[in-house]
């Protein structure tokens, strides 16, 4: 594993890295966005597949508070926006520290993770080649929050704690910051509709018919605004399109990213 540090509001964070197939000097780059309680090692090999089929190089990282990266400070909450924040500075700042500020990225983006692809998009067209997002949230609906809710319940008594303390240093600042933020009355009116209308790069938008955290408005409300966008609804998928239907994600990816 490799690490970068960015700063973050003036103060110096370790964020944890890998680099898929490296010596295709010459092939593009897709960078993998994880999910609200994801990490590098929450991917397990599914981004390596992708890059061996595609022919890609790749990269994934823990976001800041996930994984191996610099912990959350304690008592440090999240902003309502802080999908917005990740991506307008910190994944500049961590493309930039290693070494891609100036290349065009292909992103796949996962949940959270598909919101910040989106957003980056919107901020930065000039930097995005093309961007696939699977289960993104574009607004909050009451499916989420009672999902996000349920997710809680699931946390206090099972052994979700324990599970999550295998992929991050600190599974209750993970979990936490995820679920107080989303169940803040405030974030019921989060909504970045208005960034994704700027979007001008090619978008595919992946959910599974049986996401337990979104409906199926989200992709095509993306169709709706960018009709540049090719949609896929896919049967017996939850909100892990990548785990439920792996082989499906990455035959979409190919058809859609035409690759030489």
């Amino acid at each position: 594993m490799q690490y970068v540090t960015i700063k973050r509001s003036g103060n110096p964070i370790k964020l944890e890295y890998k680099w898929i197939n490296p010596k295709l000097d010459n092939a593009p780059v897709i960078l993998f966005l994880h999910e609200g309680l994801g990490s590098i090692s929450m991917w397990r090999n599914w981004p390596q597949q992708v890059c061996d089929a595609l022919s890609c190089r790749g990269l994934v990282h823990s976001r800041y508070g996930y994984g191996n990266s610099t912990v959350r400070s304690p008592n440090e909450r999240r902003s309502i926006n802080y999908l917005q924040q990740e991506a307008k500075y910190d994944l500049p700042m961590f493309l930039e520290a290693v070494g891609l500020a100036n290349e065009q990225v292909i992103i796949y983006g996962h949940s959270d993770g598909g919101s910040i692809a989106l957003l980056f998009a919107s901020y930065f067209p000039e930097h995005t080649r093309a961007i696939a997002v699977a289960a993104p949230h574009i607004f909050v609906e009451d499916v989420t929050l009672e999902g996000i809710e349920a997710a809680k319940e699931i946390y206090l008594t099972t052994n979700l704690k324990e599970r999550l303390g295998r992929h991050h240093k600190d599974p209750e600042s993970v979990f936490w910051s995820w679920n107080d933020t989303w169940l803040e009355p405030e974030f019921s009116k989060w909504n970045i509709e208005q960034e994704v209308a700027k979007i001008t790069t090619p978008v595919l938008a992946l959910q599974g018919i049986d996401d337990e955290y979104g409906t199926l408005e989200q992709i095509y409300g993306i169709q709706r605004l960018l009709p540049q966008t090719q949609v896929l609804a896919i049967p017996d998928c939850a909100h892990s399109p990548h785990k439920d239907q792996p082989q499906v994600v990455i035959q979409a990816l190919k058809s859609f990213l035409n690759l030489p």
